[in-house]
């Protein structure tokens, strides 16, 4: 078997692939009950120091490429807690038929759920889409990042992309509490003068009684911020009524971003017991 073909023939291959993710409360601790993935998908469970359960996904071949699609189903018992995120940033490579990935988790009484993947880099003439769809029951909880940068600003890639859209769905006892689509697309207009200086933009969600202090401490912090001209971040605060937070930023720096985004989430490791991002370089 050739390990060493061609990017661009590699492209030309689409791939299909499902997996699902089955949380559950044992004794004290939160254990991964199922843990199946069809390729080009990854499930990497790790063993860590607390209580919560974690899940990484990754994909053979580094990324996504033109036509694949991966479906990913969670479901986090009572009581339980899980973190889910990634090996590496979600590559989505050049692809004229466009690549898609979904997510519907759904998140019972007493739970608490942490999606933080790394960010999603869209390489020039890339098309993709995502949907997040979480259902939280009463009392469930939720932590969600969702993270999106220019592309391989090194490479002169800045804002290249084809498209990109971000469809987010979260309901609380089956009603709605965040139905949302981001967009971009340069059929609206060159992305990069839209966007202008930014080179990242992140939103995080935070809702359920679990997050209640985080939120109001977050909401605080955000809102006393200074507003600046040319700011390097600028960051934005949204109640969602009296059960949920959105936190919104877009940076000049993707590295400076992902600080931003880990202090808003310093409330994360002492909930899981132990800190997801300690060890990673």
């Amino acid at each position: 078997m050739n390990t060493h073909a061609p990017v661009e023939a590699r492209h030309r291959t689409s791939r299909a692939g499902s997996a699902r993710l089955a949380f559950e409360r044992s004794g004290p601790r939160t254990v991964v009950r199922t843990a199946l993935a069809h390729s080009p998908l990854r499930l990497l469970t790790p063993r860590n120091h607390g209580h919560a359960a974690w899940a990484y996904t990754s994909s053979f071949g580094g990324g996504l490429v033109d036509g694949d699609h991966v479906s990913l189903e969670v479901d986090v018992a009572p009581d339980a807690t899980a973190l889910l995120s990634t090996q590496g940033a979600n590559r989505v490579y050049r692809s004229p038929r466009g690549c898609r990935s979904d997510l519907t988790a759904r998140v019972e009484e007493g739970a608490l759920l942490a999606v933080v993947p790394d960010p999603t880099v869209c390489f020039t003439g890339a098309r993709y889409a995502q949907t997040l769809d979480v259902r939280l029951a009463t009392g469930a909880s939720l932590v969600l990042v969702d993270l999106v940068t220019s592309g391989r600003e090194a490479s002169g890639e800045r804002w290249a992309f084809s498209h990109y859209t971000s469809t987010l769905r979260v309901s609380v006892r089956d009603r709605a509490l965040v139905d949302e689509r981001w967009l971009l697309d340069p059929t609206h207009g060159p992305l990069a003068e839209r966007l202008g200086r930014f080179n990242a933009m992140a939103s995080v969600l935070l809702v359920g009684p679990a997050l209640a202090s985080a939120r109001e401490a977050l909401s605080a912090r955000v809102a006393a911020l200074p507003v600046s001209s040319r700011a390097a971040l600028i960051p934005s605060v949204s109640p969602l009524g009296t059960e949920g937070l959105m936190l919104r930023a877009a940076a000049v720096s993707v590295e400076a971003l992902l600080r931003c985004t880990r202090e808003w989430l310093a409330f994360l490791p002492p909930l899981l017991g132990d800190d997801p991002w300690a060890r990673r370089v």
